[in-house]
């Protein structure tokens, strides 16, 4: 086996790289400036807007595994992807899923203590601590990931392999492959729950109490404060793990080849374009500092919302 035929492009199709040149640059320039405001604004030097700048990473790492490759196929006569090539973008595309799981548990959690424990906050969320957290959470993806690069790798193909995707995954490679596939399913289903499922409840858990403690919150400015500094994080946990359990929890009969590809493009492609978008939409701290970083200065009575 020295390379697989990709089937989500038939043929060349310069509408498709067109359009995914557009998302790439789209990703790529708004994961970057929010980069580059967390880096330069001070008042953007808060744990949440750490964890942040370590999404807007994970968001270009992710587009950077799949969209180059799928570029380069979407003009050729018959898209293919190496053997090696294939299980290295498996590898890094299942590392950047786990990662970003756990981060965002992470980031519920340091919305919890920044609502629902203030006094506590600047002790149970300082610099050590956001740092052993956030190489933590890419150290769980990587090492999720090695146990679905290894277990792919012991596959056996037959013949012509072709894939019904536009990028490698696991799902698609346990589809062709002709061998026992069972080790391989069970570690996937195994990490839809550790690595899917359990920050999923945390998230839950955690805004349950922040829901609580913000109804409690006598003041109606401190509540839309509160709800204003939450609401960005929860629209993209949802996007996110939705399409996650769409793309890796999928139907016995599968998808058709448009869903599929539809369902991926969604969960590894179009989100990470969606969240620097979502982010400096809904929160006002980011605005200001995009507004400071373009004019030189800040607007005069733009509202702030709390870190």
């Amino acid at each position: 086996m020295t390379e697989f035929m990709l089937l989500g492009f038939s043929h060349g199709q310069p509408f498709f790289f067109v359009l995914f040149l557009a998302i790439y640059l789209a990703t790529l320039l708004g994961n970057s400036a929010i980069l580059t405001l967390v880096s330069l604004d001070p008042h953007l030097h808060s744990p949440m807007y750490f964890f942040l700048s370590h999404l807007s990473c994970l968001d270009i790492c992710y587009s950077s595994v799949t969209v180059p490759k799928i570029l380069a196929n979407a003009l050729r006569p018959q898209a293919t992807i190496s053997y090696r090539g294939c299980l290295a973008q498996m590898f890094f595309l299942m590392g950047c899923a786990g990662a970003e799981c756990a981060l965002l548990a992470v980031m519920a959690y340091d919305r919890y203590a920044a609502i629902c424990q203030p006094l506590r906050y600047t002790h149970a969320m300082n610099r050590g601590v956001c740092v052993v957290a956030a190489v933590s959470c890419w150290l769980w993806g990587m090492l999720d990931s090695a146990v679905h690069t290894i277990l792919a790798s012991r596959l056996s193909f037959c013949g012509a392999v072709r894939l019904q995707h536009i990028f490698c995954d696991v799902p698609p490679l346990l589809s062709a492959a002709c061998s026992n596939t069972r080790p391989s399913q069970v570690a996937l289903h195994a990490a839809s729950v550790f690595v899917g499922l359990s920050p999923f409840l945390l998230v839950v858990v955690s805004y349950l109490h922040i829901l609580a403690t913000i109804f409690r919150m006598p003041m109606a400015t401190g509540r839309r404060k509160a709800f204003s500094t939450c609401s960005a994080h929860l629209l993209v946990v949802a996007l996110y793990f939705m399409t996650a359990n769409l793309n890796y929890n999928r139907p016995s009969s599968g998808y058709s080849a448009a869903a599929d590809t539809l369902v991926s493009a969604l969960y590894c492609i179009i989100t990470p374009m969606l969240n620097p978008l979502i982010y400096s939409l809904r929160n006002q701290e980011v605005l200001r500092a995009l507004r400071k970083a373009v004019w030189g200065r800040g607007t005069p009575g733009s509202p702030g919302s709390s870190a």
